[in-house]
């Protein structure tokens, strides 16, 4: 796999752009550990992203990237503060970023869109983005309809420019699958939510690690927005509520802060645990160095494997 030597790391990896929890310090962490650490700006306002852009340099001299949730009414000026400080790379969410690439591009700024779909990803290969980050519905966060084993294939075969892929990808054998689908390197987020240096609530990752594949389930099909969450009480009463036939406005007040409140205060009851189908893998709490070694060594093991076979 060749993304590390794209972004000059030591690991085919970024670290997904987690909202609450992608902070600079925790960036700066996984860039430490040979990984891409992404800052994931989410609802930040401008000068809270330019404060943790400012945590990440003072912590890491690795590279490290910014996420940008371009639904965000900060978005014009958080894409200005990529180029006034240099972030090598930035990867973008919920939208098109096709108005930024080239004053980007001219900054010599990486740039890979979270993708979905085909049609999508050729539309950003137009934009001149310097590669793909095709997701499929497993991951968790907010999802498409398209699963990984199709959709990064598909991607491929539709664009000249790299292709990441991400959603239900925790282990070496998943790491080599992505591989033969076309992928030069994945994106990892429900993974490194157990990790030592993750900034969320222990009940956050003891939930994690207890939960299997089967405890997961996804809100806001019907009236929402499609989003992958551990079931609890909130997501119980969302579904009830979508039912009932509440809208799109409604629906996003009932959950308004409930990341938050899970991620920095622990209810894990009433806040929103967002992870993906691969949590069932997920089993004990560990250091982000050791988590990465790990992925690599069993990667090499069963590509090893698979050359005997």
């Amino acid at each position: 796999m060749i993304l590390n030597e794209i972004l000059g790391i030591k690991y085919p990896v970024i670290q997904g752009g987690m909202a609450n929890i992608a902070t600079g310090e925790f960036a700066a962490a996984i860039s430490n550990a040979g990984a891409l650490g992404i800052i994931g700006s989410g609802a930040m306002s401008p000068e809270i992203v330019r404060k943790e852009i400012e945590i990440c340099k003072s912590l890491t001299d690795k590279p490290f990237g910014l996420n940008i949730m371009l639904m965000s009414p900060h978005s014009d000026e958080i894409a200005q503060i990529v180029i006034d400080y240099k972030i090598p790379v930035v990867t973008t969410g919920a939208g098109n970023p096709g108005k930024y690439i080239e004053e980007w591009k001219k900054a010599g700024v990486k740039v890979f869109p979270v993708v979905s779909s085909q049609s999508l990803a050729i539309k950003m290969e137009r934009e001149g983005v310097d590669g793909i980050i095709a997701e499929g519905m497993e991951a968790g966060g907010h999802i498409g309809e398209m699963t990984t084993m199709t959709l990064v294939p598909q991607v491929k075969s539709a664009v000249k420019i790299p292709v990441i892929a991400a959603g239900g990808v925790a282990s070496g054998a998943q790491l080599l699958a992505a591989e033969v689908l076309g992928a030069c390197g994945v994106q990892l987020g429900t993974l490194l939510l157990v990790s030592d240096e993750c900034p969320a609530h222990e009940n956050f990752k003891d939930v994690i690690i207890k939960s299997g594949s089967n405890k997961v389930t996804v809100i806001g099909r019907i009236g929402g927005v499609a989003t992958r969450v551990v079931k609890n009480k909130m997501t119980r009463d969302y579904l009830a509520k979508e039912k009932e036939g509440w809208n799109k406005e409604q629906l996003e007040k009932f959950t308004l802060g409930a990341l938050r409140r899970a991620v920095k205060e622990g209810d894990v009851t009433e806040g929103s645990i967002m992870a993906g189908l691969d949590i069932g893998q997920v089993e004990k709490k560990d250091c982000v160095s050791n988590i990465l070694n790990n992925l690599m060594k069993e990667y090499e093991r069963e590509k090893g494997d698979l050359c005997k076979n």
